[in-house]
């Protein structure tokens, strides 16, 4: 039974992939369905494993699209993945030198200390790759096929996730085979991860009819939405921040709104009904933006801690808030006291789950983020109804706990689902009960989840550039779009969209490692290309050059970031 006073918690766990194919369909990147094999498929797992858990999943619309895209392949075994095509090719002695060479680069990106040293096998395929790439890269073309098809079912054993290799029988025996895998092998290794995807989102499906989790639903495309509204926004967080040549993104507003209703159209598409919450990419909001979602109906969005403090502080001029982060955070609030409800990430919470957990033992780091909630809700003894809300990726932090974080969240599921003062809850279930006693917010400042501010998406020269290449094109399409059929203007609207996505602007910068850049770098320009090509335009020769270097050690890799410095 709930008692009188619980601290509420809620986590949000956004799935994200920005899409990865080209003008043919064809996959540049494999990392939608390897998370959705290692992942995706282990955090359902854990919530039906905790039937008193209740969170919220977040999906992307083009995650969603990118999943069926996926489970579509495998039902026709039509693959333009490179890497699931060369794993089903019954003759690995078929494979052209291209595609050698797109196994030999794939198949080694992972972490490392996690997911290549644990199994012996596979570090010894990677250590004779070290010692061939001393003398040539080209020396790889006379690796084995044998050799190959052991890298392909390797790579794709370390990217399962560990509720998966529990179960799976198939995916214990090749682990315990270990190397000389046959075509047999392979085949059953491609059918096991094809279940394992075309059944992943009805799994989530269950969970929301039952009642037990909540799906809410980001734009379209994830574009960073306060920014294609105007760029001016920049500089509520970062007053002198340098903004791109051009003055405006053209149009802005009606791109917003139509990332956002197809965004909504998409989640009843996919769950039968209507999304209550919007996580906006990012974390991303704007007094504009929230008060274009309060009128498609959303209940609720969220945003960062910081962002919180730059409005309560623009709010309440005469005089501060109220000292105590307990005092103020732990709370939903209203915009101008209308609109959406709002709720504001705990950004050191989310931030040890995302950086500092993955080297404690998994029952220690559940414990000791239980025993910082028992502090909240002792320090929030004057608040009938305090929420925590813990926002974070659903996929990148597990890549660095050992098992996946298999212990971490089980443990902490485990605590908390039978915590007598903590109730796990929805924004949903927020809202429902609670949504009454949401604080008014007079000014709600402009920022994200990242430090309150949109640096980590413009200001920097080679984001700024990327913009202006973005605009240009855009004043292309509102020019040229007329001129096309309906069916090609809808091309160019969804081609758009996706050069409107917020992951090509996080990587541009010189502070995240050099592979990663020269991948979105890469397939950013390429999108615009394909865009000028829908509009019969020749595309201009700047985007034949690199926008970003990179060549940084961005912790984590770069795909996340803490929410304060």
């Amino acid at each position: 039974m709930t008692p009188a006073r619980s601290l509420h918690v809620v986590f949000c766990w956004h799935m994200h992939q920005p899409d990865y194919r080209d003008a043919q369909g064809t996959y540049r990147f494999p990392w939608t369905y390897l998370h959705a094999c290692k992942d995706y498929v282990d955090m359902v797992a854990h919530l039906e494993e905790n039937p008193l858990a209740r969170v919220v999943f977040n999906f992307v619309p083009v995650l969603l699209e990118q999943l069926d895209d996926y489970a579509e392949q495998f039902r026709t075994r039509q693959f333009r993945d490179p890497l699931l095509r060369a794993l089903a090719s019954p003759d690995l002695k078929t494979l052209g030198v291209a595609d050698r060479h797109i196994i030999l680069d794939q198949c080694f990106r992972l972490d490392p200390e996690h997911m290549l040293n644990p199994f012996p096998a596979y570090r010894r395929l990677y250590d004779l790759w070290q010692f061939i790439r001393q003398d040539a890269a080209e020396m790889g073309d006379y690796l084995s096929v044998q050799y190959l098809a052991d890298l392909l079912v390797w790579y794709h054993l370390a990217w399962t996730g560990e509720t998966l290799r529990r179960k799976s029988a198939t995916i214990q025996d090749l682990m315990a085979k270990g190397s000389g895998f046959t075509a047999a092998d392979r085949t059953a290794l491609l059918a096991c991860l094809g279940e394992t995807i075309t059944g992943l989102l009805p799994r989530y499906q269950a969970l929301a009819e039952a009642g037990r989790i909540e799906i809410s639903t980001t734009p379209y495309q994830h574009p960073i939405a306060p920014l294609l509204l105007d760029f001016q926004t920049a500089r509520d967080g970062l007053p002198d921040a340098a903004l791109p040549e051009s003055t405006e993104y053209p149009g802005g507003k009606e791109r917003v709104q139509r990332q956002l209703r197809r965004a909504l159209a998409s989640h009843r598409q996919h769950f039968s009904e209507p999304p209550r919450g919007i996580w906006p990419a990012e974390g991303g909001i704007s007094a504009e933006f929230v008060e274009l979602l309060g009128e498609e109906g959303v209940q609720w969005t969220a945003s960062g801690e910081g962002v919180l403090g730059r409005s309560l502080h623009q709010s309440f001029t005469d005089r501060a808030p109220a000292r105590g982060r307990a005092k103020y955070l732990y709370r939903a609030y209203r915009s101008a006291g209308q609109g959406p409800h709002l709720f504001f990430r705990d950004d050191s919470l989310s931030d040890r789950i995302g950086f500092d957990y993955k080297t404690w033992s998994g029952h220690d780091a559940a414990t000791d983020f239980v025993q910082r909630l028992e502090a909240i809700w002792r320090d929030t003894e004057d608040q009938p109804a305090p929420v925590v809300s813990v926002i974070l990726d659903g996929e990148n932090a597990w890549e660095y706990y050992p098992y996946n974080g298999y212990y971490f969240l089980s443990e902490l599921y485990r605590l908390l689902s039978n915590h007598p003062h903590i109730q796990l809850c929805t924004f949903g279930d927020y809202v429902r009960d609670h949504g009454d006693a949401a604080q008014d917010l007079p000014k709600l400042a402009a920022g994200s989840w990242v430090y309150g501010n949109f640096s980590t998406w413009i200001g920097d020269p080679g984001k700024n550039r990327a913009w202006d290449l973005l605009c240009h094109v855009k004043l292309v399409v509102d020019q040229k779009i007329g001129n096309f059929s309906a069916e090609r203007q809808e091309a160019i609207r969804q081609q758009l969209s996706r050069c409107e996505g917020s992951d090509w602007f996080w990587w541009f910068g010189d502070y995240n490692p050099g592979d990663a850049v020269r991948d979105f770098d890469g397939l950013y320009r390429d999108h615009l290309r394909q865009l000028y090509d829908l509009l019969e335009q020749s595309a201009p020769a700047e985007l034949d050059q690199a926008i970003s270097q990179g060549g940084g050690s961005a912790e984590a890799g770069g795909t996340m970031r803490r929410g304060h410095t």
